[in-house]
C-alpha cells in the first residue's frame, strides 16, 4: 500500500511538471507569435519568418521582426480607420541587418507603406541601428487603409532582417499656408542603359543658367499673378551624382520616378520642410 502511494505521488509530480512545462512553452510561443491586431502578409508564402523579438527591443518593449533568408516582400499590416481627405503621419522606429534588394531599387527595403499601393516612406537598406521612419499620406476618398511595416516593397523584394517598434499615427490638418517651398534638383549628368545601349547626357552651364532664370521667373510670377497672395521660394541644388536609372511605362515610355532619384536627394529632403519637389534632367540630346 505504501509503495502504491509513493508511485502515485511520483506520477502526480511528473504530471504536474509536464503540465508546467507545457504551459511555459505555450506561454513562450504566445509571446513570440502574438501580433495583436497586425496581420502577416508575404508575396512568396512560407518564405519569411515573423516574430516578436524579446532580445532586440526598443524602449524595453519587444519589437516586431521580419526575417527573410530568401528574397520576398513581407509585412505586418493593420487596418486603420481614417477620415476622408485628411493628412496623416505614421512613424515607427526601425532597425535592419544586411537588408538587400533583389534588384537595384531605392524603393525596396525596410519601410512603412499602405498595403496594395505605391505610397510609402523612405526605404532602409544595409545594416542600420534604430532610427525613426516617417510616412505622410492623404486619405483622399478612403475611410480605411492597411498600414504596413514592410521588408520589401510594392516594386520589388528584399532579404535580410528588419525590426519595427514604437508605432504612432497622427491626423493632421490641411495646410492653408500660401507660402510654398520648392526643392529644385538639377541632375547634371544622365548615364543610363536603354535597350542595351549606354546613353550619357549632360547639361551645360548655359542650360543651368536658363533653368535658374526660369525658376526665378516662376517665383516672381506666383506672387504677381496672385496679387501677392501666394509666394514661392525655390532652393536650387546641383546634383553631381549621375542619374543612372529610369523607370518605364508601356504607355508613356521612360520617365524619372521617385525611386530613381531617392538616394541622391533624401538627405536634403530629410533636413528640410518642402511642399514640392522638382527634378530636372536631360533626357534628349
Amino acid at each position: 500500500m505504501e509503495q502504491t502511494k509513493k508511485t502515485h505521488k511520483i506520477s502526480y509530480l511528473i504530471t504536474l511538471a509536464l503540465l508546467f512545462s507545457l504551459l511555459y512553452f505555450a506561454y513562450q510561443y504566445y509571446q513570440t507569435n502574438n501580433f495583436g491586431d497586425y496581420i502577416r502578409s508575404e508575396a512568396n508564402i512560407y518564405t519569411s519568418q515573423f516574430s516578436r523579438d524579446k532580445e532586440t527591443k526598443y524602449n524595453n518593449k519587444k519589437s516586431y521582426k521580419i526575417e527573410s533568408q530568401e528574397y520576398n516582400d513581407a509585412m505586418f499590416y493593420k487596418k486603420i480607420k481614417v477620415n476622408k481627405n485628411q493628412p496623416y503621419k505614421v512613424t515607427c522606429m526601425a532597425k535592419t541587418n544586411e537588408v538587400q534588394a533583389k534588384e537595384e531599387n531605392s524603393g525596396v527595403g525596410a519601410q512603412i507603406s499602405i498595403e496594395g499601393t505605391t505610397e510609402r516612406s523612405v526605404a532602409i537598406s544595409g545594416t542600420q541601428d534604430w532610427q525613426k521612419i516617417e510616412f505622410i499620406f492623404n486619405s483622399k476618398d478612403r475611410e480605411e487603409v492597411n498600414i504596413g511595416f514592410r521588408l520589401g516593397g510594392y516594386l520589388g523584394e528584399a532579404k535580410g532582417e528588419a525590426w519595427f517598434a514604437d508605432f504612432t499615427i497622427e491626423e493632421g490638418m490641411l495646410e492653408q499656408d500660401n507660402n510654398w517651398k520648392f526643392a529644385c534638383f538639377i541632375f547634371k549628368t544622365t548615364d543610363v542603359t536603354l535597350n542595351e545601349k549606354q546613353v550619357k547626357l549632360s547639361v551645360t552651364q548655359s542650360d543651368i543658367n536658363d533653368i535658374t532664370n526660369t525658376i526665378n521667373l516662376f517665383e516672381k510670377s506666383c506672387e504677381s499673378l496672385s496679387n501677392g497672395k501666394v509666394s514661392a521660394k525655390c532652393d536650387i541644388y546641383g546634383i553631381d551624382t549621375p542619374l543612372s536609372k529610369l523607370s518605364y511605362d508601356n504607355e508613356f515610355g521612360y520617365y524619372v520616378a521617385a525611386e530613381d532619384i531617392e538616394n541622391q536627394i533624401k538627405d536634403v529632403i530629410s533636413a528640410n520642410d518642402y511642399d514640392h519637389i522638382f527634378a530636372i534632367v536631360r533626357l534628349r540630346r
